[in-house]
């Protein structure tokens, strides 16, 4: 197994674990519930991680990578109600319309 991500809340494995499984990439979440040793252990090896099969290192490491990059576009407006979305988004937050 290796290690593809780390960081210091659940929240934001939790997301890198969701790119991973939507990329069909499995994947284990590792030290979920060691906070609570941080001092007794160094700071980094308590912070949730995500480990995948050898095999799928590189596959998970790209996945994770496009995941990082905001998408290239311009923002739009809904022709429904007017709000000015940014391009990544391609329903409206606001009246749940799609981008025409």
């Amino acid at each position: 197994m290796k290690r593809v991500f780390r960081a210091a809340t659940l929240v934001q494995v939790a997301h890198a674990r969701n790119v991973l499984i939507t990329a069909g990439i499995q994947c284990e979440l590792r030290n979920q519930y060691l906070a609570g040793a941080m001092g007794e252990l160094p700071m980094m090896e308590t912070w949730p991680q995500l480990f995948v099969d050898d095999e799928d290192e590189q596959s998970a490491l790209r996945a994770l990578a496009r995941a990082a990059t905001a998408p290239v576009g311009h923002p739009w407006i809904c022709e429904d109600c007017g709000e000015q979305l940014e391009a990544q988004f391609t329903s409206c937050w606001r009246c749940g319309a799609s981008k025409q």
